[in-house]
């Protein structure tokens, strides 16, 4: 195989797949990413752990065909230290492969095996129904949400995110038993409907690469993501990109009956002055259970934390309530979490008692998006 690529689309591909790559597995070929030619001038690069997979392709020069995986981290590296412009890659017949800077004496030679030893890749059905969504949709959707997915990988059903679309709308839902994080929004157009129940890792790299989409963007278009479902494996596919995920086989918790139908009391709060508060406050919180007890009074928030170890804390905040006094327990970094993802300047904080669980909106409702988190109290 002889190919002559652009260092810079090369070097973008190659930094996608490091997160697909599965460097520790005792298959020693999913540490790899595969360079397979394909036609008279294209260059395709995949990478899989088996659950996940990554491939794409790239403009090239071919002069000989074939296919060769080489190890990820080694060739990320290789490529990076090459100076810009063009570069040729050939592989030997025993699969060595070496890396050279058109123009320039720099060249590498790294290790690999025959590509036909890559394992295949799943492909989606043709004619399954796709979702079109607009990737800075589906970025905050995850961004919104994932914070809550359960990070033990033993239980499956909270080790992932359920993502669902019916007609028009479209839900990402995610809890680890001790809150539950909810972002719904109306994508325009007649779509299918279907739901998934995507692994923590996969909803990671789709969130990164979202993110990278959106950045690259820079505002001056809106990049969309095709979805399809096909057997086992969810596919998204964005300019020419393809990133599938294994999806998880298991019954996600019924998320409605987490979420209280009403509060006994509402409070309309700042964000940031909550936020900087709890901060501030759970600095001083038992390190195990990160608990504050937060106490609602006429027209006042106050938190306060309390540790064998590091000794007290307190603040306060003013916010709009005039209801009966109440005290509640709960995980500040919980708290946090919810702050952090709402963009408003004011939350909604709905309380009932010490044992229900709380209910954080943002103050204002969007035209095409709703939001919601609930969090578990905790005895303090």
């Amino acid at each position: 195989m002889q190919v002559v690529v652009s260092k810079k689309d090369l070097l973008k591909v190659l930094s996608r797949c490091q997160g697909v790559a599965d460097k520790k597995s005792t298959m020693p070929v999913l540490g790899n990413v595969l360079l397979e030619v394909q036609g008279p001038d294209r260059l395709r690069v995949a990478a899989t752990d088996l659950y996940l997979a990554m491939s794409t392709t790239l403009s090239a020069e071919v002069q000989s065909g074939g296919s060769v995986a080489v190890g990820a981290r080694d060739l990320l590296e290789r490529v990076r230290m090459m100076p810009e412009g063009p570069l040729a890659i050939s592989v030997s017949p025993n699969a060595a492969t070496t890396i050279r800077a058109v123009g320039s004496a720099r060249r590498f030679t790294v290790h690999g095996i025959p590509g036909e030893e890559f394992p295949s890749l799943p492909e989606p059905d043709p004619t399954a129904p796709a979702l079109t969504i607009d990737a800075r949709a589906l970025s905050r959707l995850i961004a919104s949400t994932y914070f809550s997915i359960s990070t033990d990988d033993t239980r499956l059903h909270l080790n992932s995110a359920l993502f669902e679309w019916d007609g028009d709308h479209v839900r990402m839902v995610t809890t680890d038993g001790h809150r539950l994080s909810k972002m719904e929004m109306l994508i325009g157009g007649k779509q299918a409907s279907t739901t998934l129940l995507i692994p923590l890792k996969g909803v990671l790299e789709l969130k990164r690469l979202c993110d990278e989409t959106v950045s690259e963007a820079r505002g001056e278009s809106n990049p969309e993501i095709r979805i399809v479902q096909g057997g086992p494996n969810a596919f998204f596919e964005l300019e020419g990109l393809r990133f599938s995920v294994k999806l998880v086989d298991a019954q996600f918790p019924p998320y409605q009956q987490v979420i209280p139908e009403r509060s006994e009391h509402s409070v309309r709060a700042p964000r940031l002055q909550l936020a900087d508060a709890l901060k501030a406050v759970s600095v001083a919180a038992n390190d195990r259970t990160g608990g504050i007890k937060l106490s609602l009074g006429a027209g006042k928030m106050r938190f306060e934390s309390e540790s064998p170890e590091s000794g007290e804390g307190f603040d306060e905040v003013a916010v709009d309530y005039d209801g009966a006094e109440i005290t509640v327990g709960f995980n500040a970094r919980y708290f946090l979490d919810v702050l952090g993802a709402i963009e408003d300047d004011e939350v909604v904080l709905g309380i009932s008692g010490e044992l229900d669980p709380a209910v954080v909106r943002p103050s204002t409702a969007s035209g095409n998006a709703t939001y919601l988190a609930v969090v578990m109290p905790m005895r303090i």
